[in-house]
């Protein structure tokens, strides 16, 4: 799976763009298989999804420079967990067949969190 950073975007998306490949790579480093990056749809974005075992990940990643409003993870609200709930529904079928021989798996939702560039793995972040 490619997860350069792309060049195009504004600093903000490349910002963006820097941190998922971080992590991604973070997380290849603890046994995970990245199965796809920056799954879009109009419920919203999926900025990794994985694989573990014989589990399917839906990960998050949060980077904040500033720590004023709180860290990276506080700010994985109600409203954008639900985002993510609804576009995980939305790519569920298509990560089943393609990665898991069209047998649902157990799914978990966990975010990759970056307080001053380290990265943080919380596992099981919320639930549906």
């Amino acid at each position: 799976m490619n997860t350069d950073t792309p060049a195009t975007g504004s600093p903000t998306q490349r910002q963006g763009h820097a941190a998922e490949a971080r992590a991604a790579r973070y997380l290849e480093m603890h046994g995970v298989r990245i199965l796809a990056v920056n799954l879009r749809c109009r419920a919203g974005e999926i900025d990794l999804a994985a694989r573990a075992g014989d589990l399917l990940l839906f990960i998050e990643v949060r980077e904040r420079r500033n720590p004023a409003f709180g860290g990276a993870a506080a700010s994985v609200n109600r409203s954008k967990q639900a985002r993510l709930i609804r576009t995980a529904r939305h790519f569920l079928p298509r990560l089943v067949r393609q990665h898991f021989a069209g047998r649902t798996p157990a799914c978990r939702f966990d975010v990759v969190a970056f307080d001053a560039d380290r990265p943080r793995w919380i596992r099981d972040a919320f639930r549906t």
